[in-house]
C-alpha cells in the first residue's frame, strides 16, 4: 500500500500524528530516567514489528530497561497484558474492543504499527479469480486471530456466507499454514507476513489479488497496534513515552530505507535476507490506527456476534494519543 493511500484513509483524530510521522517530525530527547525503569513489552516475530529489534540500546541510554517477551499470537499477548504480567504489548487491531467487551478496562490503546494489502493465498493451480471461487474450497484460518477478523468482516460486507466454504482451523505458527497449503490439505490460507509471501516466492502459492480482505470498511489494512496497561501509562508514563518515541523514530528510519527494513525484519523473524527484502516491499510502517477505525470494528463485530457488547462508544476513553503526539512533536 502506498504512503499516500495510507494517509488518505486516516480519520481526522489520527491525522496530525500520522502526518508528523510521514514528514519526519521527531521529539527532542529528554534526560535519562534516574533511577532506571524496567518496561516489559510483549511482541511477536512478525515483519511489521521489525523496529522493536533496534531500540534497546537507545532506551537504555534514556534510563529504560526494555524486557521483551515473545508470544506466538496476538491473543496470547493480550491475555498476558490483561493479567498484569506485561506493561505493554503488540496486539491485533480488534483486541482493544474485545478486551473492553469482556469487561477488561485496565488498558489503553497507544498506536498502530503498520498496514498492508491482505490477500487470500491460494495453492498454485487453484482458481481464485473472484470471491465466488471460494465456494466449496478448503480455507485454512486462525480462528479469533487479527487476520480472521479482517477476513470475516470482508466476507460479511460482501454478503458471502461463511458456510459457503470449508473453514479449516489451524493453530500455532504461520509455518503450519504454509505446510498445510504445500501438502494440499487446504486450497487456500488466510495468514500474515512473512507467511503470506513465502508460498508465493517458493512457487506453491499465489496472491489472489481479487480477494483483498484489507479493504473492509470495518477493519481496514491495519496489521496491529501497541496497547499498554493503565498502570504503566500512569506509573511508568515517562518510560512508556521513551519506548513510543524510540519505536516511532525507528519506524520512520526503516520506512525511508527498504534495505534497513529488510535487514531488521530478517533479524527479528529469521527470514533469509532475500525473502525479507520481498516482504518489506509489501508492508507500510506507521502509526496508522485511529479511534474511529477501532469504533467501526467494535460496532461491526458486535453486529456479527463475535463481540457480545457494543463498546464503540467507549473507545475514546481507552485511547491515549498523547504518546504518539509527543513522539512526533504533533
Amino acid at each position: 500500500m502506498k504512503r499516500r493511500h495510507v494517509l488518505a484513509s486516516l480519520a481526522a483524530s489520527g491525522l496530525a500524528a500520522s502526518l508528523a510521522f510521514a514528514t519526519g517530525a521527531v521529539a527532542q530527547a529528554p534526560a535519562p530516567l534516574n533511577p532506571p525503569v524496567t518496561l516489559t513489552v510483549g511482541y511477536q516475530k512478525v515483519g511489521h514489528l521489525a523496529p522493536i529489534t533496534l531500540i534497546e540500546d537507545e532506551l537504555k541510554k534514556g534510563g529504560v530497561d526494555l524486557k521483551l517477551v515473545e508470544f506466538a499470537r496476538y491473543a496470547d499477548a493480550r491475555t498476558a497484558l490483561l493479567s498484569g504480567s506485561l506493561d505493554a504489548a503488540s496486539v491485533g487491531p480488534a483486541d482493544l474492543a474485545i478486551a473492553l467487551a469482556n469487561g477488561a478496562t485496565g488498558i489503553v490503546g497507544i498506536m498502530g504499527v503498520g498496514s498492508s494489502p491482505k490477500y487470500v493465498i491460494g495453492k498454485t493451480g487453484t482458481k481464485l479469480d473472484s470471491w465466488d471461487d471460494l465456494k466449496g474450497k478448503k480455507v485454512g484460518i486462525a480462528p479469533g486471530s487479527a487476520v480472521w477478523f479482517q477476513f470475516a468482516a470482508a466476507l460479511t460486507e460482501r454478503g458471502i456466507p461463511y458456510s459457503s466454504f470449508n473453514a479449516v482451523n489451524i493453530q500455532g505458527a504461520g509455518t503450519n499454514f504454509n505446510q498445510a497449503l504445500q501438502r494440499g490439505d487446504v486450497d487456500a490460507i488466510v495468514t500474515w507476513e512473512p507467511f503470506e509471501s513465502i508460498p508465493v516466492i517458493q512457487g506453491y502459492g499465489f496472491f489472489a489479488k481479487n480477494l483483498d480482505y484489507s479493504r473492509s470498511q470495518a477493519v481496514g489494512a491495519e496489521l496491529g497496534m501497541f496497547v499498554a496497561t493503565k498502570a504503566a501509562a500512569t506509573d511508568k508514563k515517562e518510560a512508556l513515552q521513551r519506548f513510543v518515541t524510540a519505536y516511532v523514530g525507528r519506524m520512520k528510519a526503516l520506512s525511508a530505507s527498504p534495505p534497513d527494513f529488510a535487514a531488521a525484519m530478517a533479524k527479528l523473524t529469521g527470514l533469509e535476507p532475500s525473502l525479507a527484502a520481498k516482504v518489506s516491499e509489501v508492508i507500510q510502517l506507521g502509526p496508522v490506527i485511529t479511534p474511529e477505525q477501532i469504533k467501526r470494528q467494535a460496532k461491526a463485530f458486535n453486529e456479527l456476534g463475535v463481540i457480545q457488547k457494543d463498546v464503540s462508544g467507549e473507545i475514546d476513553k481507552y485511547w491515549a494519543p498523547e504518546f504518539v503526539q509527543r513522539a512526533t512533536g504533533g
